[in-house]
């Protein structure tokens, strides 16, 4: 079946039911034609498409053609053989013309192919009779890139848009400049925002601590009111038994004489009685017994009126005023609102790094049941003595005690003197009364920054001796030296550093060929100084200065310490005094060559006619002697009589045969202990000289000497040039 359709494609193929409609994407929707058309123009075209052909596809049926249109779309070219779209396009022309019951090749009617290519030569930019529109298909221009910024209206620009109206005048700058100014700017705002998340964090701890605080207050407050409600309600209830007590006895008492005087007065009561019933009965007795009894009667009756009867009251049934004494109470009452004293603090040791050159931080704390309202810390300068004491300070001067009022258990004191210790101590208030004094602590402020001695670094291609000077009246613990290497991108800023060394020198191992930047820090309890005033150091070659200690008397250094001159200046006719360090019959100075073994490499500029000597020697060389006429020094010597110039390769006073043609005005020298080799070299034509062999047990130094008024002038710190390499 396949032969047969490729023999006779369109005709001879099985005919499908004339209710099926074959629509396929490809000839309106497929992405591999449409992506020449612009977006706008496509979409129009396969709307246009679909409402036209929508009544069709309901007569086709629309379950039927729904899923045809999902089939690829080289299917259709399979069916009908074609090569491309042009192809596919003639056939559907051709075919236009066949009648509506022949349909296009058997697939549906006539109408449906129709549609079938007014749909396809619509979406490839071809007009239709039925349609009044006519779709261009355009090719979208690749936008130009944007490459400098308008700095005005903040915009980025192409280059052809600087100079139009609406930019004309403008600030512009190229794209990546704004790019890497905008960055910067996001980097500081970052770091700002890094800063104010710091000091938030930092207040909220604060606030936190300001929060415990205030609820441990209120905490024993209520501790407090509990207290002494409790002691009051105590009280209260004692005075109430001690009352109630003693008005008890005081009834009974009451009551006692009362009922005793009631008995004494019923018994004489009945003694009266007693006695009428009597005398009445005398009374009526006769005259001779009345008489008799009577007398009786009447002694008894005198005795007994002359009892005196007590008839006051012993006790008044009045009831007294009881008054209650409620000092005691109100004294309670008052203690209530009043919060009794603090303790004396406990402040604490020096932390270390807790103090800056002028300023120091104090911690202390209380006891938990403390309330407290403020501290007043005091502190005072020590000068000598121990804390505590009534010192005297610089001069004879006491040293006076200064007070700073803080609500904190800690306090920042500023404005102090560097490197200096300083007694603290802390009282404690409430408004009940001050705490006594904690005990007295010394805190020590950091030093102040060493001064590094330029003009006495050493240096060359593997190490640097770097020296300073404190810089404070008293000692500290350690210095640290720190290092930032520069001049490459891959290692700028990074920092070495040295620490613990307890001397003002330090050698500092270098990377060959790079410059540095040199700081120094003083470090004692209280924490790390500022940094140092910087220095640079090039490890690119050998790097000195002449030493000042050794020059003899009739030369002169220049201020950067790279060039001798010998002036026309008399000289005193008596040679200087014999000393262990500065030439006295030899004019003649060394220089300050590190201490390092390897190679080393100077230059020495010297003018036409002049008398002078270079090599090197050893530190203890006797300063009386010649230099190279002992065993300590290897020299060249140069003299120039009658136009002649004479050149001597000078150690223990020996010298080869040599003949030098060229006189240099240049004279190079290499050290090498490695080697143990001296050599000499005319830096003018990179001529070889001279090369000593060497004991060199011990370093040795450059040494210069200048027998007639002249300079010299030392070039240090350049790399060895490639000639003497060979040496």
């Amino acid at each position: 079946m396949d032969e047969e359709a490729e023999g006779n494609p369109g005709l001879d193929r099985p005919a499908a039911s004339r209710d099926f409609g074959f629509y396929h994407m490809d000839l309106y929707d497929s992405e591999d034609r449409l992506h020449i058309l612009p977006e706008e123009n496509t979409r129009i075209g396969r709307e246009a498409g679909q409402v036209e052909m929508g009544s069709e596809l309901s007569r086709a049926g629309e379950a039927k053609a729904g899923r045809d249109l999902q089939r690829p779309g080289d299917e259709l070219v399979q069916l009908y053989d074609l090569e491309d779209d042009h192809e596919l396009g003639g056939e559907l022309a051709d075919d236009s013309g066949m009648g509506e019951d022949q349909g296009y090749a058997g697939w549906g009617p006539a109408g449906q192919c129709q549609d079938l290519r007014e749909a396809y030569l619509y979406t490839h930019g071809r007009a239709s009779e039925e349609y009044e529109c006519y779709v261009i298909p355009e090719e979208e221009d690749e936008e130009e890139a944007a490459d400098i910024f308008c700095v005005t209206c903040k915009t980025p620009l192409r280059a052809s848009e600087k100079d139009s109206h609406e930019h004309k005048g403008h600030q512009v700058t190229p794209l990546d400049k704004a790019l890497e100014s905008a960055r910067d700017e996001v980097h500081r705002n970052m770091v700002r925002l890094e800063k104010q998340i710091i000091d938030m964090e930092n207040f909220a701890s604060h606030l936190e601590e300001v929060f415990i605080t205030v609820e441990e207050n209120f905490g024993r407050q209520e501790q407090n009111f509990e207290f002494h409600y409790n002691e009051i309600l105590e009280t209260l209830a004692q005075k109430y038994e001690e009352k109630i007590q003693a008005l008890g006895e005081k009834k009974k008492e009451k009551l006692e004489a009362l009922y005793r005087q009631l008995v004494s007065c019923g018994e004489s009561l009945e003694t009266c009685k007693e006695l009428m019933e009597t005398i009445e009965e005398v009374c009526h007795e006769d005259k001779a017994d009345f008489l008799k009894d009577a007398v009786a009667m009447a002694d008894r009756l005198g005795k007994f009126l002359k009892i005196k009867t007590d008839v006051e009251i012993s006790a008044q049934p009045d009831f007294e005023d009881q008054t209650l004494d409620f000092t005691e109470v109100e004294q309670l009452m008052g203690s209530m609102n009043t919060v009794p004293a603090p303790s004396a603090p406990v402040i604490n040791r020096q932390a270390p790094n807790s103090a800056t050159g002028s300023s120091v931080r104090v911690c202390w704390s209380l006891h938990s049941e403390d309330t407290v309202e403020r501290y007043q810390l005091c502190y005072r300068p020590v000068w000598g003595g121990s804390p505590g004491e009534e010192l005297t300070g610089k001069g004879g001067r006491r040293g006076a005690a200064f007070t700073v009022t803080v609500k904190d258990t800690y306090c920042s004191v500023r404005n102090l003197e560097p490197n200096t210790q300083y007694e603290f101590w802390v009282i404690a208030e409430n408004r009940a009364g001050r705490s006594p004094s904690s005990e007295h602590v010394t805190y020590t402020t950091a030093p102040s920054p060493p001064v590094i001695k330029c003009k006495e670094i050493r240096s060359c291609e593997e190490a640097a001796l770097i020296s300073w000077e404190s810089g404070n009246l008293n000692p500290v613990d350690s210095y640290t030296v720190e290092l930032i290497r520069a001049e490459t991108p891959e290692a700028s800023g990074m920092i070495e550093s040295a620490v613990g060394i307890p001397t003002c020198q330090s050698l500092m191992q270098l990377l060959p060929g790079q410059s540095y930047t040199v700081y120094v820090r003083a470090l004692n309890v209280g924490g790390l100084s500022a940094r140092s005033q910087p220095a640079t150091v090039h490890s690119t070659g050998s790097f000195f200065h002449l030493n000042k200690d050794t020059c003899h008397p009739a030369l002169t250094i220049s201020e950067d310490g790279l060039t001798v001159v010998r002036s026309g200046k008399k000289t005193p006719a008596r040679e200087p005094a014999a000393s262990q360090t500065r030439f006295s019959r030899c004019v003649a100075v060394m220089g300050n060559l590190i201490p390092v073994r390897g190679r080393h490499y100077w230059e020495v500029e010297v003018e036409e006619g002049l008398d002078f000597t270079v090599g090197v020697a050893f530190e203890d060389i006797p300063k009386q002697e010649d230099l190279g006429a002992s065993p300590h020094a290897w020299c060249l010597r140069h003299t120039f009589a009658s136009s002649r110039h004479k050149y001597e390769f000078l150690h223990n006073g020996k010298t080869p045969e040599i003949r030098i043609t060229v006189p240099p005005k240049q004279i190079g020298i290499l050290l090498d202990y490695e080697n143990s080799k001296l050599s000499f070299f005319n830096v003018d034509n990179s001529q070889h000289l001279y090369t000593f062999s060497c004991r060199l047990h011990q370093f040795v130094h450059p040494c210069f000497s200048l027998e007639k008024v002249g300079c010299l002038k030392i070039r240090n710190g350049i790399s060895t040039p490639k000639h003497a390499t060979l040496y």
